[in-house]
């Protein structure tokens, strides 16, 4: 049965490409594959284990992680970094409304 196993791996230069499509190259079952180093995104397809490629990517040191797994991770960071940012903008307005205040009563 084929499918597309989809991969986000840390690629910086075109020599992680290579070493990336040659390992994809050497794995059975694989019909095709897209290597993007400009989003650091693996396409795979063909009649595999997305376990198995997993870790024949794996095996060139480059970090890899399924791609829904590390959107997933990145979509619950930001909301963690949401919630401290509005307690950082209530704080602000409160300093300049105090200030305007006390220069009054200096004056």
């Amino acid at each position: 049965m084929s499918q597309t196993v989809v991969l986000k791996v840390g690629m910086s230069c075109q020599g992680c490409v290579g070493a990336v499509k040659r390992v994809l190259g050497k794995m059975e079952g694989v019909e095709s594959y897209e290597v993007d180093l400009e989003q650091q995104k693996v396409t795979v397809k063909g009649n595999v284990q997305p376990d198995a490629v997993l870790q024949t990517v794996s095996k060139t040191g480059k970090k890899t992680a399924f791609w829904e797994a590390e959107a997933l991770a990145e979509t619950k960071v930001k909301p963690a970094e949401t919630e401290v940012k509005p307690a950082e903008t209530e704080a602000k307005p409160a300093e300049p409304e105090a200030k305007p205040t006390e220069a009054v009563a200096a004056a």
